[in-house]
């Protein structure tokens, strides 16, 4: 069986259609199939529509979560609910076609673990295509693992790797990192990703940038790194300074008109404190990035919560 989880949130203008197309590509999988369409706490039409659709086809199964707990989360909820021995994931936008399933589906046959998409060609305007091109090369230069360049959640993976992808506890999920991670075999396929098929996109500037911070948090420790090259380095040049002035004071040796024996450098010296302020805030910021992460996991809240089921069985 194929299971296919599809997160959606707000996709009431798209969600029947992105069903009719998947019925239409089924026809040439050559297996069986479930679509579990994960509501994240839509607050249009789209939870009823994914209702009325079910009652008509059992094969259509509905998890509806309690609010809206990010893309992320309700992927993670779909890939816990899917019983297929393959399992593909995919958007309720349209932009991962259906019908570019099916190769997908053939590798694998063919004996692969998880076959991950690589996009090609976006639709998205200028800005955010350099920012996901710059952004996926910073992640592949920081993580610790090799994260594939251009690749998103658009997957097709076995039934075996969802289920090591699963027993992963943390909360704060980046499933394709962790789709990485657990390791398996794997390849890539190219393919166009298409423009959204109706309404707005849901993921703004703020949610990419906190998305990207969750690839490079949850998958590096080299900014913690880099905080302390930098301190050692500003170490460094502070005691060469403080030598330097010392050697300047006892030599009574003036400099490009200074001389630390008559300087008064009001200006300098506020310009220096200003500068080590911005470095120290910075510091401080990535050091509470990590220290933010650890304080969600302590917790060990769940990472969402289910409201309704739709078309699930007492056992499942």
């Amino acid at each position: 069986m194929i299971s296919l989880v599809i997160p959606a949130y707000n996709e009431e203008d798209g969600i029947e259609e992105m069903y009719r197309r998947i019925l239409a590509a089924a026809s040439v999988w050559g297996d069986e199939f479930e679509i579990l369409i994960v509501d994240d706490g839509s607050r249009d039409r789209t939870l009823e529509i994914c209702e009325r659709m079910a009652a008509a086809d059992p094969r259509l199964k509905v998890i509806s979560l309690s609010r809206n707990f990010g893309h992320q989360a309700a992927v993670s909820a779909g890939l816990m609910y899917a019983r297929g021995s393959i399992v593909t994931v995919m958007d309720a936008d349209l932009q991962d076609p259906p019908e570019e399933l099916q190769p997908f589906i053939a590798k694998i046959h063919q004996g692969w673990d998880v076959v991950y998409a690589i996009r090609t060609k976006r639709k998205e305007n200028l800005l955010k295509r350099l920012c996901y091109l710059a952004y996926y090369r910073i992640l592949r230069r920081l993580a610790v693992l090799d994260i594939p360049l251009d690749v998103g959640d658009f997957c097709v993976m076995r039934g075996e790797v969802v289920d090591a992808i699963n027993q992963l506890p943390e909360r704060n999920r980046f499933v394709r990192g962790l789709r990485s991670w657990v390791g398996f075999r794997q390849t890539g396929m190219a393919y166009e990703r298409q423009a959204r098929f109706a309404g707005e996109p849901k993921y703004n500037f703020s949610k990419l940038f906190r998305l990207a911070m969750d690839g490079i948090i949850n998958f590096s420790y080299k900014p913690l790194q880099f905080i302390l090259s930098i301190g050692l380095v500003l170490a460094g040049l502070g005691l060469l300074g403080a030598i330097f002035v010392v050697v300047q004071y006892l030599t009574n040796w003036t400099i490009i008109g200074f001389n630390p024996r008559n300087a008064r450098g009001w200006t300098s010296t506020i310009f220096v404190i200003l500068f080590f302020s911005a470095v120290n805030l910075i510091c401080l910021g990535i050091l509470g990035e990590y220290i933010g992460r650890l304080f969600e996991e302590v917790k060990r809240r769940p990472t969402w919560i289910v409201k309704k089921q739709i078309n699930f069985s007492a056992n499942s």
